[in-house]
């Protein structure tokens, strides 16, 4: 089935809108899906849409007669709402993406889950980590409602993925994808060296793993995503291909996981998350580093 129109829900959304514009660049045919305020120049079509009523979601998706669906309409980090309204939100919203597009046939698939999935960032105990580099094999221990919420989205989309007539489906573990300016005012301008790194926003440290990721490379990952063709649902680390750190990658390891195992040589400042599996499977390789600002 070729794909000429795509969805994109929270298309108001940073990451969001970056799609819509990386899409329409390409010639796609895109629409909005969004609950806010109507903006009629980041797409070709809106659909004022409330991701929670399943029947919006379907009829929205049905009227704009789209090929393929990119679900980032969720709540991006869970301490402006209580626990619950993040969880409901993020994993009924997906749920209802996921039944629609198997119900009116749609080729693809993709969510937007996070490396908040591991269980980081957010919680008091600090991330489990059993063995570097970080594959999408290696076990995940959330605790807290935003972690447990993408755990359960992801979970959600294997059980559709399992049905004989469910469309491709992806689910990217995005870290904090920022903008270039972002980027250069919390990497370039900041002492990101071990001493530095020891005092640093903990959303681009150990805890994540020292990952980042610019948007434009957030952007095309999804859009790659959205073409391929699985049988089921695959998961797929969506990170930067280095660290946010000065320091070698080797030494990070060594100072802040000295007791994990390292399966994998780790040269130079290379990210401590392989993304050899987005490499291979969707011919992905993220283009920017922060080194180059």
């Amino acid at each position: 089935m070729g794909i000429e129109t795509v969805a994109v829900t929270g298309g108001n959304g940073k990451i969001g809108e970056a799609i819509l514009a990386h899409l329409s660049d390409l010639g796609y045919r895109t629409v909005n899906v969004a609950r806010g305020k109507r903006r009629e120049e980041v797409a070709d079509e809106y659909r004022t849409t409330d991701l929670l009523d399943a029947g919006e979601v379907y009829g929205s998706l049905a009227r704009s007669e789209a090929d393929a669906v990119i679900h980032m309409g969720t709540i991006p980090w869970p301490t402006e709402h209580p626990g619950f309204v993040t969880y409901r939100s993020n994993v009924l919203s997906s749920y209802h993406v996921l039944e629609a597009a198997t119900e009116l046939g749609l080729a693809s698939v993709v969510l937007a889950s996070s490396i908040n999935v591991l269980g980081c960032a957010y919680q008091d105990e600090p991330v489990e980590v059993f063995y570097l580099p970080m594959d999408e094999e290696h076990p995940v221990t959330p605790r807290d409602p935003y972690a447990i919420g993408k755990h359960a989205i992801e979970i959600t989309a294997d059980g559709f993925g399992r049905l004989a007539d469910a469309p491709s489906i992806s689910s990217l573990r995005y870290p904090w994808v920022a903008t270039e300016e972002e980027i250069r005012e919390t990497f370039v301008e900041q002492d990101r060296s071990l001493e530095g790194l020891r005092e640093a926003w903990h959303h681009t440290t150990r805890d994540v793993m020292f990952s980042y990721l610019h948007m434009d490379d957030g952007a095309e990952i999804a859009r790659l995503a959205m073409e391929a063709e699985f049988d089921d649902h695959e998961r797929f680390w969506a990170v930067a291909a280095d660290t946010t750190a000065e320091e070698p990658s080797e030494r990070i390891v060594a100072e802040f996981y000295p007791d994990v195992e390292v399966r994998d040589s780790i040269p130079g400042t290379e990210t401590l998350i392989s993304i050899d599996k987005a490499r291979e499977v969707l011919g992905w390789e993220p283009e920017h580093t922060w080194r180059d600002l």
